[in-house]
């Protein structure tokens, strides 16, 4: 039996994804709008789905449209932006109760699925463009979203590496656009982007829950049509290489170092190697039982967390540590020779398969919920692939230690990145 019998029907201008299961008592609605990442927009891009979930032209206030959705028995509505390869995303989420638990039977799936289309396609206006008003609260709250990535230094070094890995790429562009674009968007140009959007975008919706098929089809081919549209978004690619890896030391006011590299991987998801990658990354740093963990905070106690994640429509592998100062070539050595012994096979098969059963463990925690599901589903669109999640948790298991040793071959240190104090760097 499949863990995620999808079902795809080619709609109008968008793809339908309905996921059939008993596992919950709500059922998930999600809109996704997919565009090419790129410097222009993303800024206009990253305000849009905040402006659209403030109001609409049949909910003119906030508190208008929150109090509808506690009228739908608390239904739950929430905006999300990603990047993924060259993708930028957008993501409308709802979820709703199934009226099959209720003892009142309105039909709360259609009345989901039409608020959802109230928001994203009924927006609230003023002359030609979206509420001046709206559009000035949201302007200030992706100020505040911005500038809180440079506030906590733990994401801005990760963001800073992919910025020096990734330069002149369209991967380097923050997902929430730059500060120094919010001022110069109006009403107006916000507006014209978001028609040009719902024309262009790749859209994708899922719905996960205790459904019909067909009924949801039906519903769904009433409420929403697009224009045909074309694919744009240039075909994922892993990064384009450079001679000689770069190291970046950057001073700040700050009292703990941050240490973070990148390597790339050469390998996307989907590949054949992606499922031995993971693997990889796991007894690499992706757990706490992995070799970062252990050896570079347990034993040589060199940091207050290591650990590595990967980004897998792009090809990166990134380790994140925070260290004291003075420790940094230390921590870059043991780091470094974590990734060789990785290279060479040096793990246990104790490590092997602990690693592949919390992997395991954790893709079937994410599919527990609702929303995981069309996070798991959403790399087919992502990556154009088609790779069922079973066989996807199979891969894994049947990664080899032969099979992981030839990840290693490919993969690359690109940059190491250090943002350290302002003292250790005069010092230094």
């Amino acid at each position: 039996m499949s863990f995620l019998p999808e079902q795809t029907f080619s709609m109008q201008g968008y793809n339908l994804h309905v996921t059939k299961t008993e596992k919950y008592k709500t059922n998930a609605i999600v809109f996704k709008m997919k565009a090419p990442l790129n410097e222009e927009t993303a800024t206009l891009r990253a305000l849009l789905p905040h402006v659209l979930q403030s109001s609409s032209a049949e909910y003119p206030t906030t508190t208008l449209l929150r109090s509808y959705l506690d009228d739908l028995y608390g239904a739950v509505l929430s905006v999300d932006l990603a990047k993924k390869g060259n993708a930028h995303i957008i993501t409308f989420f709802m979820e709703i109760a199934n009226e099959k638990f209720l003892s009142d039977q309105t039909p709360l799936l259609r009345k989901g699925m039409e608020l959802l289309k109230e928001i994203i396609l009924n927006p609230l206006l003023e002359g030609n463009g979206f509420d001046r008003a709206t559009v000035e609260k949201e302007k200030r709250t992706l100020k505040q979203r911005i500038q809180s990535t440079f506030d906590d230094k733990m994401r801005y070094s990760s963001f800073r590496l992919i910025e020096e890995m990734c330069k002149g790429e369209a991967y380097a562009i923050n997902v929430n656009g730059r500060i120094e674009d919010i001022d110069a968007i109006t009403p107006e140009g916000l507006y014209n982007y978001y028609r040009s959007s719902l024309s262009e975008d790749e859209v994708d919706i899922y719905i996960v829950g205790d459904v019909e098929e067909n009924t949801v089809k039906d519903i769904s081919e009433e409420l929403f049509r697009f224009e045909k549209r074309e694919a744009k978004i240039p075909a994922n690619e892993p990064l384009s290489k450079i001679e000689e890896p770069k190291v970046i030391k950057e001073a700040q006011d700050v009292k703990q170092g941050k240490l973070n590299i990148g390597y790339r991987t050469n390998i996307l998801y989907g590949d054949p190697d992606y499922n031995a990658l993971q693997v990889f990354n796991g007894i690499f740093g992706g757990f706490s039982h992995s070799k970062l963990f252990i050896n570079v905070r347990e034993k040589a106690s060199l940091a207050y967390y290591a650990a590595s994640r990967l980004e897998s429509h792009k090809g990166l592998m990134l380790v994140m540590s925070g260290i004291e100062m003075k420790n940094f070539d230390q921590a870059v050595g043991i780091i470094k020779e974590q990734m060789e012994a990785m290279k060479k096979g040096d793990f246990s098969d104790e490590e092997l398969e602990q690693t592949k059963a919390v992997i395991v463990n954790q893709l079937l925690e994410t599919i527990d919920t609702n929303r995981g599901i069309v996070e798991v589903l959403y790399h087919n669109v992502a990556g154009r692939k088609n790779i069922p999640f079973d066989s996807w948790i199979k891969g894994m298991e049947e990664a080899t230690r032969e099979d992981i040793v030839a990840v290693g071959e490919k993969i690359e240190l690109d940059t190491i990145y250090f943002l350290t104090g302002k003292e250790a760097a005069n010092n230094g």
